[in-house]
């Protein structure tokens, strides 16, 4: 009976000590609130110009979701349509992805084919002066819109880059952006290339169709395939989804966590591969985000493709909108993203299977062409004695060649000079093959 008594007493102290942290809960908001009253009261009084109080209250809403992460923010109606042309592939601009960062504005990654791409804006860059305007004060939003505006007008950037001495200065002309998400080519016959520079509605059936074409350019079944991420921002989730799906036959993508219901999603894998198991070589660097993100640790905790480059930007977070009336809303995270495996991509990023450090190869000038066998006066000439007549043999002196190689433009460089890193996930998607012919094949 005391036990009873004594275990009674105990549950009413621990429900008083919760009915009294609810009051706390209940009286820390009143507090805070009679605070932040104060203080709009002594700004609207003292401030040295008159400040309206719509302004005041969007500055203070915009300032507690800055507080939280550099992806929260307040939207009001000009940023609706922003919203809407992230996923539509056209916008006017400058062609670059950007997030805050300590104040300043930081390109995530330059978009493929902009004016931005082309006057050499480079993923990690913090842009410091917008013209004669310092960057520091001014929210995301604001930066973006000046950085916005009509086709053919100019800005100036003033950039903080890693491994600069000084800042750089550059001047970029506003164009019409019209992103196309996926490109494709034949590196060499049966392996593929597709380059995915933003993850869009319409990007899975783009890709699909243009590996599909690629395909039947090689005129038989792809050996491997590069798919290249590289300084691609993110975009669409559903457009990554459907990316990964389309090489994944079983399990999860991708699954998000948060505090709500609504926050918790999971995404399975349809059984088809569109490439039959043929293997993936996938290229990340740190301009690699969010959706591109997805699609790399999806890939990778399947042990489907291969990760090379560079620790990706570390952005596994979800942002939801939300309404507040009919002209706003806020945008506020609301769950981060976990590969397969249960990994955080959040500020920790995909490690790549081989870390490659972004290199420029130079081609050696020739100065002096090494004399070959075929180049001796007298030399034996090579050919198959069944197939060839003597007769009709080369002369003493030729290359003894029976057909040439396709002719090189002189300004077609090596692929190892275009793109090395490229170049070494091809010699990797080979390197299966050239081992399989000296199995026996």
């Amino acid at each position: 009976m005391a036990l009873g008594v004594g275990g009674i007493a105990v549950a009413e102290e621990s429900v008083a000590e919760a009915e009294a942290e609810v009051e706390k809960e209940k009286i820390a908001p009143l507090e805070s609130l009679r605070q932040f009253a104060e203080v709009f009261t002594r700004v609207k009084q003292s401030y040295v110009e008159e400040v309206d109080d719509d302004e005041l209250i969007r500055f203070a809403i915009r300032g507690m979701l800055d507080g939280l992460d550099p992806h929260s923010d307040f939207v009001i109606e000009d940023d609706y349509e922003e919203l809407q042309e992230n996923t539509s592939g056209e916008f006017g601009g400058l062609g670059i992805e950007v997030g805050m960062e300590d104040g300043f504005v930081k390109v995530i990654s330059p978009i493929d084919d902009t004016p931005a791409a082309a006057a050499g804006v480079k993923a990690g860059d913090l842009i410091i002066r917008l013209d004669d305007k310092p960057v520091k004060g001014m929210t995301l939003n604001e930066a973006v819109d000046v950085m916005r505006g009509k086709p053919g007008t100019s800005i100036t950037l003033t950039i903080l880059r890693e491994g600069a001495d000084a800042p750089v200065v550059v001047r970029i002309e506003r164009d019409i952006i019209r992103v196309k998400s996926v490109k494709g080519r034949l590196l060499e016959k049966s392996y593929a290339y597709i380059r995915i520079s933003n993850f869009q509605q319409h990007t899975s059936k783009d890709m699909v169709k243009r590996i599909d074409n690629l395909r039947e350019d090689s005129e038989g079944p792809l050996k491997g395939l590069i798919l290249d991420l590289r300084n691609n921002p993110g975009g669409v989730l559903n457009g990554a989804v459907a990316v990964s799906d389309a090489f994944i036959t079983e399990g999860e993508i991708v699954y998000t966590k948060g505090r709500t219901k609504s926050s918790m999603s999971r995404f399975a894998a349809k059984p088809d591969d569109i490439l039959d198991g043929a293997p993936i070589v996938v290229l990340v660097n740190e301009g690699s985000a969010s959706a591109s993100e997805i699609v790399a640790g999806a890939l990778q905790d399947h042990q489907r493709a291969i990760i090379i480059g560079r620790t990706t930007f570390g952005k596994g977070s979800v942002q939801t909108v939300i309404p507040v009336d009919e002209k706003s809303a806020v945008k506020i995270t609301t769950a981060r993203y976990f590969t397969p495996k249960g990994r955080s991509i959040q500020a920790e990023g995909i490690v790549p299977d081989i870390e490659l450090q972004p290199l420029t190869v130079e081609l050696k000038e020739k100065k002096l062409a090494l004399v070959r066998e075929s180049a001796l006066s007298g030399h034996l000439v090579n050919h198959d004695e069944e197939d060839t007549d003597p007769e009709q043999a080369p002369a003493n002196g030729e290359s003894g060649e029976v057909e040439a190689e396709p002719e090189k433009k002189e300004s077609d460089a090596p692929l190892v000079v275009e793109d090395f890193m490229l170049n070494e996930a091809l010699n990797l998607l080979k390197g299966p093959h050239i081992f399989g012919r000296q199995g026996g094949e």
